[in-house]
């Protein structure tokens, strides 16, 4: 969460001309709640049932960036579906930072309700504690600072 995702997923597509999906939209359009909504009526083992279910049933074009929701890779099998249907990219962020990034957004994002502050950055970091040995499976690591969909076009390019 807070990464950078959809932002630096919008602009490679537009760069590459591929089609950009925001997962998390494709799940709230089948599901007609949004995620918040999905959360706080069926909890979260129901929403990562659905998220992974979402992920390997939607049809996708054979030229996309596919933004996920943070959580996604690191359950059932889904980070080694992702890499077996595509090039799978970590936008790597310190805790402060992705605090920093989230602090306005909460009201959206259930994880993050009624936290604020170092309680905050507490739990984004232990949260990465969690995922981090998932995200580091990515096919590419990179810098979430730094990265620009240029330069990261430029290291797919390579790939």
């Amino acid at each position: 969460m807070g990464s950078g995702k959809t932002t630096l997923g919008r602009k490679l597509a537009a760069r590459m001309n591929y089609e950009f999906i925001d997962l998390d939209h494709v799940l709230e359009k089948q599901v007609e709640l949004s995620i918040a909504e999905y959360f706080q009526f069926f909890g979260e083992d129901s929403f990562r049932k659905m998220e992974s279910h979402v992920l390997k049933k939607t049809p996708y074009p054979e030229n996309a960036i596919i933004s996920t929701g943070g959580g996604l890779p690191c359950f059932f099998d889904n980070m080694d579906w992702m890499k077996a249907n595509g090039k799978v990219v970590y936008l790597k962020l310190a805790p402060k930072t992705l605090a920093d990034r989230l602090e306005g957004g909460k009201e959206e994002r259930p994880l993050l309700q009624g936290k604020h502050g170092e309680s905050l950055v507490a739990f984004i970091e232990q949260k990465l504690a969690e995922r981090e040995k998932y995200y580091m499976e990515a096919n590419i690591i990179a810098d979430g600072l730094s990265l620009t969909a240029e330069k990261l076009e430029e290291i797919l390019g390579m790939q």
